[in-house]
This record gives structure tokens, C-alpha cells and sequence, in this order.
């Protein structure tokens, strides 16, 4: 599979016929045919075919179109970065943990970002536990998040940030300011960010300490938003305390008391032991820095010239 494959296969897609798309990618149409006859033969599926209305697109004709996309703006943005390096430009690939790259990450690439001009930033979000692995094949420089639950001897882990995690729920809630069992608790509907499905951290952990069973677990897309049905007493939300500590000042939210509502933990750094590039190993020592902590815990947003988030491009066999 070729990107010469893929944008003509593209082409056909966007403008409905191979004619068309041979006129537009100023080929002949014997050449996109002859692309479009090797992506059949690779992928061993027909991907369309021509009706009296035009075109009619098989099931894996159309997770093609939308993957070659895909793939085709990856290969276009990594021929830039390339030749960004060349003209001295530096990037930095950080893997985080979805609570650490919602909350905290703004403000560190913002200030980290700062110190160095010739630096861009990827930031992508990960499961904890993929750090090693990503490390590893080179996929990210630095990965933030929970610490490995077994030490890699090929990884540099070094504690960044304490944080807790609290259980709040909306004024109007009927347990609020209570001090409730585990057993309350865990009867209760848990309002919930991405860290929940993931297979480490302190959420994740909390839950499994209760025993909160997965019908009581509602996952929203952000940790944000989830808080925001807390406040609604629509159930009980695991929040990181510095984040929520406005509303609960504001009365807006209202913190469970007792020894089964709230945990603490570490987020830690993770580089390679071999790894010769100075910006992770900057990253991870500034990151623990009082500058860095006040930096996340105030949760700035980061200037646009200075961030790139990640695409990723995932094939199905």
C-alpha cells in the first residue's frame, strides 16, 4: 500500500469517478485503475464498484476512504516536520495519561514551551499502561502519567507531581456532606472522565477499591464535563482536588468526608535510559520544579504556534 495508491484511491472517493479523479491528479485513467487494482489485490476486498448512479462503496471500501485520509495528512505533515529539523527546529513527542493531559499539561508545555523557541510540542494521550512500550518503539520521547506497575529496566522513572483525587457530588445531591459507606458509595452513579477505562491510576484504582461495579460507571469524553453532571447531583464525580477546589469554595460542588472517598498519588516522568535527546530529559527534570507544579495546578492554555496535537493513525488486519 503506497501513498500513490492511497491518494489516487483518495481522488476516487472525493470525486466519484475514476475519470474525474485521473482529470483532477492529471494522470491517466489506466494509471488510478492500476492503483486501485493493487489496493484491491493487497487488501483482497472489491472497496466499490460502479452503478447506474455512480459508485457503490463495500464496508471496507469505506473504512479505506476515510483511513487513507488519514494516512495521506500524516505523511503531508511529517514531510514538513522534517523539514522543519532541517532548518534546526526541534520536536517533542509527550505521552500522558488522559487526567494528567487534560489538567496539568497545558500549563507545563506552556511554560516549558517558553524556554526554548525552537521547540514544538506533540502531545498525545495514552494508556498508562503503553508508556513502555511507546518509549520503546520511539512513538513518544517522554510519557507522563501513573509510575509502571513493574519496573522497566530500559525506562528513567522519576516522580513529577503529588496529587488526590476527591468524591464530589452537587449540593442538591441527597448524600451530600455525608460521610458515606463504601457500600453507599459504590451503590452510587459514578460520573467519570477518560482515566476511568484505563487499566492503571489513581481513578481507576479508587473504583476498584470500592468494587463500583460497571453499571454504576458513566463515562463522559472529558473529566470536565463529568464534574459538570456532578454539579447537576445527577451522581458522584472522582475529581483531582486542585481542580474543583473553586466550586467547592463557591458551594457549587460539595466534597465527601471519610477514608474511602479520596486517594493520593504521584505522577511520574518516563524516558529511556539510552535516549540521547536533551528535550525529554529537560522536560522531566523542569517538570518537577515548583515553577512546573504551580504552572500545571494553574492550568493555562497553551499559546496555538507552540502545540500540536497528535494524529494517529491506527490499521486493521
Amino acid at each position: 500500500m503506497t501513498p500513490t495508491q492511497l491518494r489516487a484511491y483518495a481522488a476516487v472517493v472525493r470525486c466519484g469517478s475514476v475519470k474525474h479523479a485521473a482529470s483532477q491528479l492529471e494522470v491517466s485513467e489506466s494509471a488510478v485503475s492500476l492503483h486501485i487494482g493493487q489496493l484491491r489485490k493487497e487488501l483482497g476486498d472489491q472497496l466499490f464498484s460502479r452503478t447506474a448512479s455512480g459508485l457503490s462503496f463495500t464496508p471496507g471500501g469505506l473504512r479505506l476512504a476515510s483511513r487513507a485520509t488519514e494516512m495521506l495528512g500524516l505523511q503531508d505533515i511529517t514531510v514538513l516536520e522534517v523539514s522543519a529539523a532541517g532548518q534546526g527546529r526541534r520536536m517533542l513527542r509527550v505521552g500522558a495519561s488522559s487526567l494528567f493531559a487534560e489538567h496539568a499539561a497545558p500549563g507545563l508545555i506552556e511554560l516549558f514551551g517558553n524556554r526554548a523557541a525552537d521547540l514544538d510540542v506533540e502531545l498525545s494521550v495514552r494508556n498508562p499502561g503503553s508508556f513502555a512500550a511507546a518509549l520503546i518503539e520511539r512513538s513518544v520521547d517522554i510519557a507522563i502519567g501513573p509510575p509502571p506497575s513493574v519496573p522497566n529496566p530500559a525506562v528513567r522513572c522519576r516522580p513529577v507531581m503529588y496529587y488526590k483525587i476527591v468524591t464530589v457530588t452537587g449540593p442538591d445531591h441527597p448524600m451530600a456532606g455525608s460521610q458515606p459507606s463504601p457500600r453507599q458509595l459504590r451503590d452510587q452513579t459514578w460520573l467519570l472522565g477518560p482515566s476511568a477505562a484505563a487499566d492503571r491510576g489513581a481513578i481507576p484504582t479508587l473504583l476498584r477499591r470500592l468494587g463500583v461495579p460497571d453499571n454504576r460507571q458513566q463515562i463522559f469524553q472529558s473529566h470536565a464535563a463529568a464534574v459538570e453532571e456532578a454539579k447537576r447531583g445527577r451522581g458522584v464525580a472522582a475529581a483531582l482536588s486542585f481542580t474543583v477546589a473553586p466550586e467547592i469554595r463557591k458551594g457549587q460542588l460539595v466534597p465527601f468526608c471519610g477514608p474511602h472517598t479520596g486517594l493520593e498519588e504521584v505522577w511520574h516522568s518516563m524516558t529511556l535510559m539510552d535516549s540521547n535527546l536533551t528535550a525529554p530529559a529537560e522536560l522531566a527534570r523542569f517538570a518537577s520544579t515548583p515553577r512546573a507544579i504551580q504552572a500545571m495546578m494553574r492550568g493555562t492554555g497553551v499559546n496555538v504556534a507552540r502545540f500540536k496535537p497528535s494524529i494517529h493513525v491506527t490499521l486493521w488486519s
